[in-house]
């Protein structure tokens, strides 16, 4: 059956397999991914079906792991890495910045860097320090590396695979607070572009552009203001880097307001990149100011303090009513 109603989380156990099905040279490594199948159990299953080599339990080391994944790829292979959470990146940083990030250009496009670096970020599940960061601004500034992130079940499995299959590297973040929202998945289907975003509502007085867990907060946002006669369109942006501005433009363009919503802190996060390219674009098109909702410029706080710090409707409908005053 192609079409199936799946959690999100379900959807990538599903792709990571269909993809160690249809190339040799795809590996899957990283923290407790084999025998546990993970802490989230997107991996669950695909060692005792794959073996030992192709599905590989590492030590906890994100440097060893990246820098291995590194290796693996120059001789041929396509590793897809997991992170196990968010704040466990940093360690392996160097290695995506100075190594990953550049061997491509190092050597003038003659060698290919087909790895995939899995990553559950953001907040909302209860979690303490470090499991709950949204960091995906500092890889979107670093050129080399591709951004993308899923916001639902079919897209969870499409742009996985077109991940695997990518010759550069892309860092695949997972909004784990939406792993267990189910939605269809149709694995027959063909898969639109991986750098496209989507228009997931349409409407004519405002755009609210999201990615990753918020599109699921801007959706509802569209709800409640439509009870209030306000007819709000929604982009899920799916790609940080690339970024598809001329779908956003196209949507300010038809509405003349734009709000920008992602869970990492406002203050230099990627909606000020939006803001600001937009504002060059649409210059003559915008109705209002660009705004942004999002995360404050502080440490993420513990788990009680989360829905306080989080965007949540309440925060994006105020932002649609200051943006619809002016």
């Amino acid at each position: 059956m192609a079409v199936q109603k799946l959690p999100l989380a379900k959807a990538l156990n599903e792709s990571l397999r269909k993809a160690l099905e249809t190339d040799p040279k795809v590996v899957v490594m990283g923290l407790d991914v084999g025998k546990l199948g993970g802490v989230f159990r997107i991996t669950d299953g695909l060692q005792k079906d794959f073996g030992e080599d192709r599905v590989v339990d590492t030590p906890l080391a994100e440097s060893g792991i990246v820098g291995t994944a590194i290796g693996l790829a120059l001789r041929g292979y396509r590793p897809v890495v997991e992170i196990q959470f968010d704040g466990f990146v940093f360690p392996a940083y160097d290695q995506i910045v100075t190594q990953l990030a550049k061997m491509r250009a190092r050597s003038l496009g003659t060698v290919k860097m087909p790895v995939v670096i899995r990553i559950p970020y953001g907040g909302g599940i209860g979690a303490v320090e470090h499991h709950s960061e949204s960091p995906e601004s500092l890889f979107a500034h670093v050129a080399g590396l591709k951004v993308v992130t899923p916001a639902n079940s079919s897209d969870a499995y499409w742009m996985l695979q077109q991940a695997i299959q990518s010759d550069d590297p892309v860092i695949f973040f997972e909004p784990k607070r939406r792993y267990w929202d189910k939605g269809e998945v149709d694995t027959e289907a063909i898969p639109g572009e991986l750098h496209k975003a989507r228009v997931a509502r349409e409407g004519t007085d405002l755009t609210l552009a999201a990615y990753g867990p918020m599109v699921k907060t801007c959706l509802e946002a569209a709800a409640a203001a439509s009870e209030e006669g306000k007819s709000v369109e929604v982009l899920d942006l799916r790609s940080i880097s690339p970024l598809d501005f001329d779908t956003i433009q196209a949507s300010v363009e038809k509405t003349g307001r734009l709000v920008v919503v992602h869970e990492a802190p406002v203050f230099f996060g990627s909606g000020a990149e939006i803001a600001a390219r937009i504002t060059e674009r649409c210059f003559y098109h915008l109705e209002a100011p660009v705004l942004r909702v999002g995360g404050y410029h502080a440490p993420y706080p513990p788990a009680r303090l989360e829905e306080e710090y989080l965007p949540g409707l309440d925060r994006v409908l105020d932002a649609v009513d200051r943006s619809l005053a002016f």
